[in-house]
């Protein structure tokens, strides 16, 4: 599982030409599944997504969560996280997870950010959409699944 996280002033999606999601200050998170991904893992990425310290405080620096800052979040299909370029020109998307896991793990993902307190709106799944930005920083960050099994260093 991977999640593009943008902190932004204000964000939207939309579905021809109709506003599907849309929120003020807080995150935009663009999240891609594999095969492997299942329920623990998406309720683990949602809580690492809710926790992290990423807005400012009074004193201007990154040490605020979602919560604390009063935050919501867009969140976005997008398979094309998992587009692998190693190889020619072309992605392929081998990586990803079929259609139908996807959106069920997408809705569960959702539920779990909700599930902790935090309004989130959502795109369409599957739909071409047109996102709208303006990110705040910018703070740009991943996560990734394949991160939280890795050793730290010493």
């Amino acid at each position: 599982m991977r999640v593009l996280v943008q902190r932004v002033s204000r964000a939207r999606v939309l579905v021809e030409g109709a506003v599907a999601g849309e929120i003020g200050a807080g995150l935009l998170a663009f999240v891609g599944f594999a095969p492997a991904d299942t329920d623990a893992l998406v309720q683990q990425l949602a809580a690492k997504l809710v926790g992290l310290r990423i807005f400012e405080d009074n004193a201007g620096r990154m040490n605020l969560s979602l919560e604390e800052a009063g935050g919501a979040v867009l969140c976005v299909s997008q398979f094309t996280l998992y587009g692998d370029v190693r190889r020619g020109r072309r992605p392929s998307f081998a990586g990803a997870a079929e259609p139908r896991l996807a959106d069920e793990l997408y809705g569960e993902f959702c539920g779990a950010i909700e599930a902790l307190g935090i309004r989130c709106e959502r795109g369409v799944f599957g739909a071409h959409m047109m996102v709208e930005l303006v990110n705040d920083g910018p703070v740009t960050l991943m996560l990734d699944s394949a991160d939280l099994e890795r050793p730290r260093r010493a």
